[in-house]
């Protein structure tokens, strides 16, 4: 058979003729041997995408097939990693090569020198089957790495032993001729298997109070950030990194700008986790592939992050994947689609568009775990979308909108106003409110779900009266309308923002905001009867209770039931003060 060699060069994508290759093999480009994945074949000429850049090469040139897909390696050293796309550790290649990567340029993914003290967890005899745990190793101090038996392998056990092992090694030798290294290697694009989904019935807590309280993610579930340039959307993934209850993050920074991308690589390592004490990078896997790297690369890092999440699921852990942003991805899509002149979809985007996002957000979910110990994981996907000009009907958020369960919409005015985060709570939405529904009554409180509602209900009612006041302004409106205005205020600005640069108000337990927001609509109670009992607007709204009430935001964790229970009372004291003063008035 004649020599596999390039036809045709158009960008990233490459023709190939004379190759023999299945879709998804990964082959190696040209003189410099470039990485690239096939994506099409036709006849006998094949098309591969290219992970690097293919400024210089030229028809002609040899290809050859390595017969694997685009694969992740998987096992002890990926917490407190940087890859690119395509995992490869940009630490180690920016040691070898400077601050400039080579094209064609290799290192592996995970420590191959370093050796980890496997302590085993199954003994010679004991029979094993694929996603059993058989041993574990401490990876990083706050996270134990548990040694699977990788899919499709099972029997049983004639040797293991506890050791330092590199992930090379073998660890374990089963009666079916199998040996099991502390690593495996698992092609990015297909979904890892588990024993059976469950339904999203346990809230993600992120602290952050116009999600927790508002629109909830569940554990295993699905949300989407759109929004416009300055609107917040990196700020609240790194938010949501940082202080969801998850035991592993993973953050995709997938075709993100240079600098953005170097904020994120520059304070996550600085950064301190919340729930030990420790660096958060102890517990964090970071995949960078900005704007100005290839393009293909881009595609893949959005798969290369759901495979090590998903791995991290399979221990039993709960994972919160952070994808910034899938816009940029779906552009990549575009740009290759267009160079493989394929019929153009919306706007020029593939048709195959919504198929490739609801691949990508199907892998997410609540599992039981294969093996015999039934554990639990799951992972949450949170995908940034970043529209032109903030217009939410644009195809990437419109078909992202059709596969998501939580909208978290950002608003463009309300960033300019400096309210943060900058979620429209009127045209945001979460469709796992009446499934969380029953963890949080019992969890934290059994009217927290009416509470929600109660003031879902003044913020809806405060826009419509808003229609008017710019009409005839506020004065015209009837005191209790007035009043309604005044307390959707408070929720706004005592409740709904939030500092994220503020030591306190950065977090907001749950505990917490089910306290501010039941005083809050005590408030409003007690606002409402004192009118009825004709007392003054002016003087409700000029007591002093009402600052304090804004101001709970910042009473610390410890501080803040007894903070609390000092604001109620002066918030009662000072409305029967006022009713006794109107009545001795009246006589």
């Amino acid at each position: 058979m004649s020599k596999a060699t390039i036809y045709r060069v158009s960008g990233p994508v490459v023709t190939v003729e004379n190759l023999d290759a299945r879709m998804y093999d990964l082959v190696r480009i040209g003189e410099e041997k470039l990485v690239g994945e096939v994506i099409k074949i036709f006849g006998n000429k094949t098309v591969v995408q290219v992970y690097e850049e293919t400024y210089g090469i030229k028809p002609g040139e040899p290809v050859e097939n390595t017969g694997n897909p685009l694969s992740v390696n998987l096992g002890p050293g990926l917490l407190k990693s940087i890859y690119d796309g395509t995992q490869r550790p940009l630490p180690e290649l920016q040691k070898m090569l400077g601050d400039f990567i080579e094209r064609g340029a290799t290192a592996s993914s995970l420590d191959e020198k370093k050796k980890w003290k496997f302590s085993p967890s199954v003994k010679k005899g004991d029979s094993v089957s694929e996603g059993d745990i058989i041993g574990v190793v401490q990876e990083t101090e706050t996270i134990k790495h548990k040694v699977l038996v990788p899919p499709r392998i099972k029997g049983k056990v004639n040797e293991i032993s506890e050791g330092s092992y590199t992930i090379n090694e073998y660890i374990c030798e089963l009666d079916s001729e199998e040996k099991i290294k502390l690593s495996h290697k698992w092609p990015v694009r297909k979904a890892r298997p588990y024993l059976k989904k469950l339904r999203p019935e346990i809230p993600l807590i992120t602290g952050q109070r116009i999600l927790d309280t508002f629109f909830p993610i569940a554990k295993g579930g699905t949300a989407a950030i759109p929004g416009g340039f300055g609107t917040g959307k990196t700020v609240t993934q790194h938010q949501l990194s940082r202080w969801a209850d998850a035991d592993v993050i993973l953050f995709i920074g997938c075709g993100e700008r240079g600098n953005e991308m170097t904020e994120v690589l520059e304070d996550f390592p600085k950064l301190i986790d919340p729930r030990t004490g420790k660096p958060l990078m102890e517990r964090t896997v970071l995949i960078a592939n900005t704007s100005n790297m290839p393009v293909a690369a881009r595609e893949a890092s959005v798969y290369t992050g759901m495979t090590i999440a998903e791995y991290f699921r399979d221990m039993g852990y709960d994972v919160s994947l952070m994808a910034d942003s899938t816009s940029r991805w779906a552009e990549a899509m575009r740009e290759i689609s267009s160079r493989l002149e394929e019929m153009p979809g919306e706007e020029g985007y593939p048709a195959y568009l919504a198929a490739r996002l609801s691949q990508f957000y199907e892998r997410a979910g609540r599992v039981v775990c294969l093996g015999k110990d039934q554990r639990i994981g799951s992972v949450s996907a949170i995908g940034a979308v970043s529209p032109p000009g903030g217009d939410f009907s644009e195809p990437v958020t419109q078909n992202t909108l059709r596969v998501v369960k939580v909208f978290w919409a950002l608003d463009t005015r309300l960033a300019n106003r400096r309210h943060f985060p900058s979620i429209n709570w009127l045209n945001s939405y979460s469709l796992y409110l009446k499934t969380l529904e029953e963890w949080f009554a019992k969890n934290v409180g059994g009217n927290f779900g009416a509470y929600v509602e109660r003031a879902m209900a003044l913020l809806q009612k405060e826009a419509q009266l808003q229609e008017i006041v710019q009409l005839v302004g506020s004065d015209a409106l009837p005191e209790k309308d007035r009043m309604i205005l005044e307390v959707a205020r408070i929720l706004r600005e005592g409740y709904l923002q939030q500092n994220a640069y503020h030591d306190i108000d950065t977090y907001c337990s749950l505990k917490k905001q089910f306290g501010m927001l039941r005083t809050l609509l005590e408030f409003y109670d007690l606002s409402m009867a004192a009118l009825d009992n004709e007392i003054a607007i002016e003087d409700v709204v000029d007591l002093k209770s009402k600052t304090k009430i804004i101001q709970l935001r910042y009473s610390k964790e410890d501080d803040f039931e007894k903070d609390l229970k000092k604001v109620i009372d002066e918030m009662r004291d000072e409305f029967k003060n006022l009713a006794k003063r109107t009545k001795e008035v009246a006589i």
